[in-house]
């Protein structure tokens, strides 16, 4: 009896060798489309969705993933939740899977017309949500453009303080701004606080990391890349008041505030972006006037470097953000505006671009009142220690 339920085994298993079918596929190796990647609330519910057709459609990737599997050549992949588990599995696998989702797409042109499915959705449809609910950290570079580090100056001083710099780069500067409360997505308001009328601007690339990392050489800084995303750095220059321990510069309440951290709107993965050194091209406009345009060029230390050097001081992670650092346009350089502000104002509109990722726009709104119980030590307004 064993010896015959042994035998019906092995002939079960032949059979299964020799019909088995000839329609199923290996998985892609690339996408024959590029994509970007983000997170959208769709129907209420944060979603981890694809970037296709110029920017103008939004798929569910799970969604997407679960009609595909219906079909017998497609075997069952699970795609994470958020965007934390897409970008921690996305260089162990998870991207051939994307890639393959993408191709089906396309080749059955479910994209457009009568065929769209209930996957896909209008950008203008969803809420675009900061990609990442929320990097363990947000590691940015201080004055890493040579135009950023002369504010105001003439050419001529500008041509004399970069050689200088040139010269001597010394190491990078990097400070750390929270996540949670100051990470927005596109289209959510920036809020001045309460008093605080010294609140600038700052556009930033925004490097994602991929790969878990320590002491990375700049050689090797992109193998640990995911990809890049817009970001602006909004800085409170209103300092700390007098007294206590310290005076003047403050980096958290530089830097620290709900709403401080716009990134989005969506990722680019590094394989649709190229080199940042030689594509990056920055802007950011108040009210339709240009504050600031850079080039990597003008960087003084350039992201490879920054790589090594962040991943020198604190092991990076999936899903950590650094922040390349702004250009000139800020501070003694600003641009004059209409409003005749040289700080942000209730009510202008705020909009960040990087040429090939996408732009971020927002509202500036001003906080009008604090609760009235606080005992006094709180951070003061601004206009109640400086002129």
């Amino acid at each position: 009896m064993i010896r015959k339920s042994l035998f019906t085994l092995i002939l079960v298993a032949t059979l299964a060798i020799l019909v088995k079918p000839t329609n199923v596929l290996a998985q892609a190796m690339e996408s024959i489309i590029p994509f970007k990647v983000g997170t959208f609330a769709i129907n209420d519910v944060p979603t981890v969705g694809l970037v296709l057709q110029n920017d103008e459609l939004i798929v569910d990737l799970a969604g997407a993933n679960r009609a595909m599997e219906l079909l017998p050549q497609y075997s069952a992949v699970n795609i994470p939740e958020d965007m934390l588990g897409l970008i921690s599995q996305y260089e162990y696998g998870l991207k051939f899977r994307v890639y393959e989702v993408v191709n089906w797409l396309v080749a059955q042109d479910l994209l457009s017309g009568s065929d769209r499915r209930s996957f896909v959705h209008p950008v203008n449809s969803v809420d675009i949500m900061a990609p990442i609910q929320y990097p363990s950290k947000i590691m940015n570079a201080a004055v890493n453009f040579y135009t950023h580090a002369c504010e105001g100056c003439n050419d001529d001083e500008q041509a004399a303080r970069t050689r200088e710099r040139q010269v001597n780069r010394g190491v990078p500067y990097l400070f750390l701004k929270p996540t949670r409360g100051a990470v927005i997505g596109d289209g959510d308001d920036i809020i001045m606080p309460y008093g605080r009328d010294r609140i600038e601007w700052e556009v930033e690339m925004a490097i994602v990391f991929g790969r878990t990392g320590k002491y990375i050489s700049a050689d090797r800084a992109y193998d640990h890349v995911f990809g890049y995303m817009v970001a602006m750095d909004i800085s409170d220059r209103g300092g700390r008041p007098p007294g206590g321990f310290g005076s003047g510069s403050d980096w958290f309440v530089g830097k620290g505030h709900d709403t401080f951290a716009p990134q989005g709107p969506w990722i680019v993965p590094k394989e649709f972006y190229g080199d940042p050194m030689e594509r990056l091209h920055q802007t950011l406009v108040i009210d339709g006037v240009t504050v600031q345009e850079a080039r990597a060029g003008d960087m003084i230390h350039n992201i490879p470097e920054l790589i090594e050097y962040a991943s020198s001081l604190i092991t990076v992670f999936p899903g950590d953000v650094m922040q390349s650092g702004t250009s000139g346009g800020t501070g003694a350089g600003r641009v004059e505006r209409a409003s005749g502000s040289g700080y942000l104002i209730d009510g202008e509109t705020i909009s960040a671009n990087i040429e090939g990722i996408g732009t971020l726009t927002h509202t500036v709104r001003i906080e009008t009142s604090v609760p009235d119980d606080l005992s006094g030590s709180q951070l003061p307004p601004v206009s109640s220690y400086r002129n």
